[in-house]
């Protein structure tokens, strides 16, 4: 059979520096654990915008439909900030997004052991704290027509259209009861019912989905604002929140922080399944480009890492192999080897992004 394909795109900032670090687990695991794959690699964001005028070529876009998964790094800086919104480096992560149909965004909020004391909150509330995020990611207000600036009269009016209908739901609603069987068989469904039209349906077809498919699962409701709070109250009480587009794009940024450092933190979207039963995915850490330590090997490259360690989860049913990376990183950490953004007053040993790099293999060959 032939080898499952990835397309890697490196991005802007540090994204080629964490990417390349990916690189040699992937080669790691080809050499060590008879796991090789076809990977290919291309330009998206602002890398792309300089090369073609465009944050996304349609070549790169028909090579994403074709291969198995995509790994992104990350895309965007300061020098495109005056574009037309039209050429942002972002709109090739939305262009992927839309165009793949990857309507179920998963982000892990993880709490390491060795990193409990970087969070924001009590160690006795984050240590141990293993949730999932679910997020519909194609539809909602970011995508809902109409849209614009206007005007009305002699003032201007922004316009955006929260709009969903049943089947989006449905399907991204499935999507989370399907994960938490695997996981602790509890969802908490989160929207705004109580003033958005839009959240009286979400709840009425999530519960539907439950009722009628998903009785096992332990369903409840919460209003998003709520679930706010209570994610920086007690956010173990949580084991998959399932929510809309907008709500969950924010929710999901408030529980990163729980885990002491946006550089910890992967990300899966995934899609309908396709010939071959693997579904459409993009994987892509949390972080942002940080243009303002690129290149400078400063980069923490465990979140595009472990964006790599879902991918052989959720794409390849490779979950022992999963477990086997996880554990290689929860080694490194609780060794106290650390880039930057993880040092602490108790100190550690002070690494670059390469040097994160080397730590991890290393942890993979003792393991």
């Amino acid at each position: 059979m032939a080898n499952p394909s990835l397309l890697i795109l490196p991005g802007d900032g540090i994204g080629p520096e964490v990417m390349a670090q990916v690189e040699r687990v992937i080669d790691w695991f080809a050499a060590n654990r008879d796991l090789a794959f076809d990977v290919s690699t291309d330009l998206a964001g602002g890398c792309a915008y300089d090369a073609h005028g465009t944050p996304l070529t349609d070549a790169t876009m028909a090579k994403a439909q074709e291969v198995d998964a995509v790994l992104l790094g990350a895309v965007g800086g300061p020098q495109y900030d005056d574009l037309d919104f039209s050429l942002k480096p972002e709109r090739a992560l939305l262009r992927l997004r839309k165009e793949m149909d990857l309507f179920a965004n998963l982000r892990p909020a993880q709490c390491f052991d060795a990193l409990a004391d970087f969070s924001s909150l009590k160690r006795e509330l984050v240590a141990g704290l293993d949730m999932m995020i679910v997020r519909e990611l194609t539809s909602g207000v970011y995508f809902g027509e109409p849209r614009g600036v206007t005007h009305e009269g002699n003032e201007r009016v922004g316009v955006n259209t929260h709009r969903y209908t049943e089947s989006e739901i449905a399907r991204v609603a499935r999507a989370a009861f399907e994960l938490a069987r695997k996981r602790s068989n509890r969802v908490c469904s989160m929207e705004k019912r109580n003033v958005m039209e839009a959240g009286i349906l979400w709840r009425d077809v999530v519960q539907e989905i439950h009722d009628a498919e998903y009785p096992d699962v332990e369903l409840s409701h919460m209003l998003a604002d709520a679930g706010g709070m209570q994610i920086v109250r007690a956010p173990k009480q949580f084991d998959v929140i399932l929510t809309d587009n907008l709500f969950g794009d924010m929710l999901s940024d408030v529980a990163a922080m729980l885990t002491g450092s946006l550089g910890m933190l992967p990300s899966a979207s995934l899609g309908l399944p396709m010939a071959n039963g693997r579904p459409k995915a993009l994987y892509e850490p949390v972080h942002g480009s940080a243009p303002d330590i690129a290149g400078q090997d400063k980069a923490n490259p465990i979140a595009c890492i472990l964006s790599f360690a879902m991918a052989l989860r959720y794409s390849f049913d490779e979950g022992a192999n999963a477990d086997l990376l996880e554990n290689a990183v929860q080694k490194v950490l609780a060794d106290g080897v650390r880039t930057g953004d993880l040092m602490g007053p108790e100190g550690g040993t002070p690494v670059g992004t390469v040097g994160m790099g080397d730590a991890i293999l290393a942890a993979l060959d003792a393991a």
